[in-house]
């Protein structure tokens, strides 16, 4: 008998498949170790390109993530990530209010520093003062919207619940140009691309909220019990999402980052493009740097927005010593 012959079925199966690995490309054997993570984000807010970016320029996979982004409203969010259906939440109000209420959660980035919204209102409305027994569309009760649109009508001298209406109407942008269009409101405070889009069909904007206020958004947390068991997991996690932050503010990647932007919110028109980066960047937290005082204020709007008597300190929210990591390495330890 040859020695072919004595190899039996079981044994060629294997020999062909510990062949076919050995030919395999090490890209793909590669990918075949990425640690499936899921991130559940709350909304469509461009000022997630940082995060995007690094999704589709491969950041995570180059640090072994096979990441799943999951959009969702932030009630959605919340409960998913309390229940521990996703291992990391971009719902940042929802963080801040669980570490308010004992919850072991923490914000481990920021990569907006100042609101990427506008208040946007009907064409005839022109000041600010003209809201004055008005309605307006905020977002869910708690979400980041209607914290600064009660803080964008007290910037106009105008008590919001007394002069002026905040109507809860969801966490989509989309959402709330849409009823503003259909007149069940008189304004808006629109994210981009939303305040952009409302530009182009006439609508006013009464501010850009990053001209007035200093308000962290746009980033992703996890549980203290992730941060503990995890920790190089979650270092790579804000690594990657860092490197997304440094190439979306780098000038030279401006039309990668805009090509990224059209592709993700499927925008045909390059020159809205532009002028949604435009906004992006005059928002962004440049490498991520956010101040102990921009976060408080951040903190204590949230709990105040949701009732939330008990104080809380920007100290028991966020946990920066991976960021502060990873700026350093990819910094050259600068």
């Amino acid at each position: 008998m040859s020695p072919r012959k004595r190899l039996t079925p079981t044994l060629l199966c294997f020999l062909t498949v510990l062949c076919a690995a050995s030919i395999a490309p090490p890209t793909a054997r590669a990918q075949s170790n990425l640690k499936k993570i899921r991130l559940g984000i709350a909304a469509t807010s461009v000022g997630f390109l940082p995060i995007y970016a690094a999704y589709h320029r491969g950041f995570f996979k180059d640090e072994g993530i096979d990441l799943e982004i999951i959009l969702m409203s932030l009630g959605a969010a919340n409960n998913a990530f309390f229940k521990g259906e996703i291992d990391y939440s971009a719902g940042l109000t929802g963080l801040a209010l669980a570490a308010a209420r004992n919850y072991p959660a923490k914000i481990l980035i920021f990569t907006v520093e100042k609101p990427l919204q506008s208040f946007m209102s009907r064409r005839d409305i022109k000041e600010p003062r003209d809201l004055k027994g008005k309605k307006v569309a905020g977002s869910s009760p708690g979400g980041s919207a209607t914290i600064l649109a009660y803080q964008a009508l007290k910037h106009f001298g105008l008590e919001p619940g007394k002069d002026v209406q905040v109507l809860p109407m969801g966490g989509s942008g989309a959402g709330r140009l849409a009823v503003l269009e259909q007149g069940v409101v008189d304004a808006a405070l629109l994210s981009v691309p939303e305040n952009v889009l409302a530009l182009h069909k006439g609508y006013n904007e009464l501010i850009f909220l990053g001209d007035v206020l200093s308000f962290p958004q746009n980033g992703f947390g996890t549980s203290t019990s992730r941060i503990q068991q995890q920790p190089e997991e979650v270092y790579r996690m804000v690594r990657a999402a860092l490197r997304g932050l440094l190439f979306v503010t780098d000038d030279g990647n401006r039309d990668a980052a805009r090509d990224i932007m059209m592709k993700q919110w499927r925008i045909s028109d390059g020159k809205l493009a532009g002028e949604m980066l435009g906004y992006l960047k005059r928002g962004l937290a440049k490498d991520a740097l956010v101040s102990q005082e921009a976060v408080q204020y951040f903190v204590d709007l949230t709990r105040e927005s949701s009732n939330v008597t008990q104080p809380i300190s920007a100290g028991q929210v966020v946990d920066f010593t991976f960021l502060d990591r990873a700026r350093k390495e990819l910094r050259g330890g600068k």
